[in-house]
């Protein structure tokens, strides 16, 4: 039987789409092992799927003064060393990586060893620590046209991101039953991502006196993140997190508000729901949600809100404007050809692995 390694993590958004793979890869044969931090979320979610799972120590490469840049080197040679040393043992035939700093030492070390590698960039400009593995890896997948032209000559593979395939079997009814929504009224669902965003929160709830004279809305808000007052408010209920309904409340969306997070956007185009995008600001961030914002703006995807710039008004204006041309929305993303991931993906790791 062949054997793969996935790693990835630091995020969910580095990790849902490895697990994404799992069945597909059973499927063609693979064993698959899990390599990440010692304690990460990636850990946990793996260790959900029944994967063995391996934890490595890991360091932040930064590109600010920190006083940790003076130690977290020393943690990526330790994790560098540790992952060589399991990988020398179990010998995969090919490392699918997702991300994230952890994946760095795990990439290095399978190079090291003639491991052939492959590597997943979610964002439109590419991250330090996929950077930091170009030079190792065979191929390098992407979700953005954009993003090609950016990646080393030769390695670069349009695929888009794996989507978790039970996305796909949710049943709007049942969604409608868990949110105790009862009437015809659309549904505007809401998410900040897996730790859930304080300024969309706040900006949907500003909003929500006339949000809720035309719309239901699910709002998932994040952990220690609901707003007891408005417990009980017609029309409108706080999640801090969903898991296996997550399927459900997707299906019964008409119109989604999120942040701009490249797997959720693609998530988001792989179910075809007319969308607003408010993406992270560029103070809080590198400035990657904004392009990847832009660019599924361009590609008649989303209509996109800058936060700084939210008022109740222009929130629910634009709520209205994405829910009266959701035809169109939908139109667009039938066109998209960043549907088969999955497939493309496993038929690179099979054709590294032979």
């Amino acid at each position: 039987m062949k054997k793969i390694v996935l790693t990835g993590g630091g995020t969910a958004g580095h990790v849902t789409p490895n697990l994404a793979l799992l069945s597909a890869l059973k499927e063609a044969g693979f064993e698959v092992t899990y390599i990440g931090s010692y304690s990460g979320i990636e850990k946990q979610l793996a260790e959900d799927h029944g994967i063995p799972y391996v934890g490595v120590a890991t360091g932040k490469f930064r590109r600010y003064l920190d006083v940790k840049n003076l130690t977290d080197p020393f943690k990526v040679i330790k994790g560098y060393k540790e992952a060589k040393a399991f990988l020398k043992s179990y010998r995969p035939d090919v490392v699918f990586s997702k991300g994230g700093f952890v994946s760095v030492p795990v990439v290095r070390a399978a190079a090291a060893l003639k491991i052939p590698c492959i590597i997943h960039e979610s964002d439109m400009t590419p991250g330090l620590a996929n950077k930091l593995c170009y030079g190792a890896a065979k191929k390098v997948c992407c979700n953005f046209p954009e993003t090609v032209s950016l990646l080393p000559e030769g390695k670069a593979v349009l695929t888009g991101t794996p989507i978790r395939a039970e996305l796909f079997t949710g049943d709007a009814i049942k969604g409608k039953a868990f949110c105790g929504f009862t009437d015809d009224k659309p549904v505007l669902m809401v998410t900040g991502g897996s730790l859930g965003a304080v300024a969309v929160n706040e900006a949907i709830r500003a909003a929500l006196p006339t949000l809720l004279e035309k719309y239901n809305v699910c709002h998932l808000c994040g952990k220690n993140k609901k707003d007891d007052a408005l417990t009980g408010t017609p029309g409108y209920v706080q999640f801090e997190y969903v898991k296996d309904e997550m399927k459900d409340l997707f299906a019964m969306a008409d119109v989604i508000i999120s942040r701009a997070g490249a797997n959720a956007i693609c998530e988001i185009l792989a179910l075809k729901k007319p969308n607003i995008l408010i993406p992270l600001p560029a103070k809080s961030s590198r400035g990657d949600q904004l392009l990847n914002a832009e660019s599924f703006k361009k590609q008649g995807y989303s209509a996109v809100l800058i936060q700084d710039a939210i008022t109740p008004a222009s929130l629910s204006e634009t709520v209205d404007t994405v829910y009266s041309k959701k035809d169109t929305y939908i139109s667009a993303m039938e066109k998209s050809t960043l549907q088969d991931a999955i497939s493309i993906i496993v038929s690179l790791v099979k054709e590294l692995a032979d």
